[in-house]
């Protein structure tokens, strides 16, 4: 089983606050009048598309952005309906499993690039080129250029 608490105390990254935004689709009946057995089997399937930002999400039940996060997460087979009842998410730290050992899951370090790598190879060659200057670089190239007229003569 998967004990998840704190659910209330989730941070994102960006915009997605105003940005991400959660749909559905309402499936509503609507049965019209009968006068005969034909108009009763006229059904209409009046319905809407709904959307919820993760603000107010967090704000109505900040446990099934948890929920919708790892179960989008799992592949879509018979396991997942299993997989789901096993998770537990609480939005404070108070829950009914004080009697098990819970063992916390602290976040690794984020790596996060500092350049791309062309951008950081580009810098490597140019501090490369300055300190092969400052090292005497001028004599080199003059040792190339008598290199070739010797081979020309």
């Amino acid at each position: 089983m998967c004990i998840v608490i704190n659910a209330k105390d989730v941070c994102v990254t960006g915009r997605k606050l105003t940005d991400k935004v959660y749909y559905w689709h309402t499936g509503q009946v609507l049965l019209f009048s009968a006068v005969s057995f034909k108009e009763l089997m006229l059904i209409a399937y009046v319905g809407h598309l709904k959307e919820r930002s993760l603000k107010d999400q967090m704000a109505k039940d900040p446990t099934e952005v948890i929920r919708k996060a790892v179960l989008r997460m799992l592949p879509r087979n018979k396991l997942r309906d299993d997989r789901d009842r096993k998770l537990r998410i609480f939005a404070d730290s108070e829950h009914p499993f004080g009697d098990r050992p819970l063992e916390p899951y602290m976040m690794p370090p984020r790596k996060v690039r500092e350049m791309r790598p062309r951008v950081r190879r580009a810098l490597i060659r140019a501090q490369k080129k300055a300190e092969e200057q400052e090292q005497g670089g001028s004599q080199r190239k003059g040792r190339k250029r008598e290199a070739k007229t010797e081979v020309a003569a």
